[in-house]
């Protein structure tokens, strides 16, 4: 690594199939470095504009998600903190929903992290909500969008499939100097929480930190073909919302003449997660589950996944992980609130039944990082996750298939990505 020079070093990430695209290194580095741009793959990467230094590589190598990633911080461990080696540290775990129906019927699930954001936003409890909606350039993207009234809330409900870089300008974010809560993907929380480490503003200024329970997203092709199954371009799409308006609702695509397009949830992803398509980084996340979170919101289908008859008939609940005192209360001071509904606590059991395939990753992934550094691949640095517990639980065939599995596709080329180039057309 030594003989690299510092932009051969950062654009080894993307090479190495780890980049996640929220950047954040465009952010840290400025965009007179670094810019997220559209590349030849369909999905947005850090391109970079002139030469880095080692330094500021230094830096983003120990925030970027792609070769960092931790549990909470052990401060925000309390005497009501609860340890499972699966799901990590909680508070409790609830069954719960937007109380709003209408909230309830176009969010994702159940509703409950627009939910929190309209109590805190409404509440005066922040400044504004940094968080993602859908992309007003590439409509099947998410955007990072900040938020301070209730109707910007409601523009970011829905779970956006498509590549999302929540933190392109989190230091803009910072530099208001304001109290803020920031909804992203685990990862995404993950980050922020590594850029909590290098500059302090982090821990004083997000006050709520809220995820979904994230099984990963749709890379641009894979889009792509969905869109080719229903007949529609890239350049014809006007705007696509991959769930909500019910449980987890229909697929809605609009075209630029006027068509308008409903599948069902299941034509985009498939009958089961062995037909899921994700980006290689999803593949390998030792956290899916928002562990550095406040609160963390799941589906809650058991086997992982919703029936393809029925969704209409399904309001839509959430099971939620309250991980801190700050999630908890906030939780509870949104049920008092009459924002948030909370039907019952659950245990770690339906959370295993909810999301098989959360357990089974967490389980896996230890020794798929161990595939990839016997490769000579970057796998990310973690803690405070417990993977290596996890593995070693496991008979010695499981973990040897899900390292030489990982092997083998570092030789096959399909982790890695080309040198992040200028921008083409999608």
């Amino acid at each position: 690594m030594s003989d690299l020079s510092p932009t051969q070093r950062f654009n080894r990430i993307s090479e190495c199939g780890l980049c996640i695209g929220c950047g954040v290194c465009q952010s840290i580095a400025g965009e007179s470095r670094i810019q997220m741009k559209v590349t030849e793959l369909g999905s947005q990467r850090p391109v970079v504009l002139r030469d880095l230094d080692h330094e500021v590589v230094d830096l983003i190598y120990d925030v970027c998600p792609g070769t960092r990633v931790e549990g909470l911080p052990t401060n925000l461990h309390d005497e009501n903190t609860v340890h499972d080696p699966v799901w990590g540290e909680y508070q409790n775990i609830v069954m719960a929903y937007a109380s709003n129906p209408e909230v309830r019927f176009k969010a994702s699930t159940g509703g409950v992290l627009s939910a929190l954001a309209l109590y805190l936003i409404a509440e005066k409890k922040v400044d504004f909500i940094l968080h993602a909606r859908a992309s007003t350039k590439y409509p099947s993207f998410g955007e990072a969008h900040i938020s301070e009234n209730v109707d910007d809330v409601m523009q970011g409900a829905g779970s956006r499939y498509g590549p999302t870089a929540s933190l392109i300008d989190v230091h803009s974010a910072l530099d208001r100097n304001q109290p803020f809560a920031y909804i992203g993907k685990p990862c995404d929380i993950a980050t922020l929480r590594n850029l909590a480490r290098h500059d302090e503003r982090v821990d004083r200024l997000v006050k709520y930190w809220l995820a979904p329970v994230c099984g990963g997203f749709s890379p641009p092709p894979a889009t792509q073909r969905f869109l080719n199954s229903i007949s529609v371009s890239w350049e014809q799409l006007k705007f696509m919302r991959y769930r909500g308006h019910g449980c987890p609702g229909p697929v809605h695509v609009e075209t630029h003449d006027g068509r308008k397009i409903e599948k069902n949830y299941i034509d985009l992803w498939g009958e089961d997660e062995t037909q899921w398509s994700l980006p290689f980084r999803c593949k390998v996340c030792p956290d899916g589950i928002g562990e550095a979170a406040d609160v963390a919101a799941s589906d809650n289908w058991p086997g992982g996944g919703p029936e393809r008859e029925g969704q209409e008939k399904d309001p839509g609940t959430n099971a939620v992980i309250a991980r801190t005192a700050a999630g908890a209360r906030l939780m509870s001071e949104a049920e008092q609130s009459g924002y948030l509904t909370i039907e019952s606590t659950i245990g770690i059991e339906e959370m295993n039944l909810y999301q098989p395939h959360q357990v089974n990753k967490k389980y896996s992934v230890w020794s798929r990082h161990k595939g990839l550094r016997e490769a000579g691949q970057l796998a990310p640095e973690t803690s405070r996750l417990r993977i290596a517990e996890l593995a070693s639980s496991m008979d010695d065939e499981f973990n040897r298939y899900q390292t030489e599995g990982t092997k083998k596709r570092v030789m096959d080329g399909k982790t890695r990505e080309p040198t992040p180039s200028a921008p083409q057309k999608i």
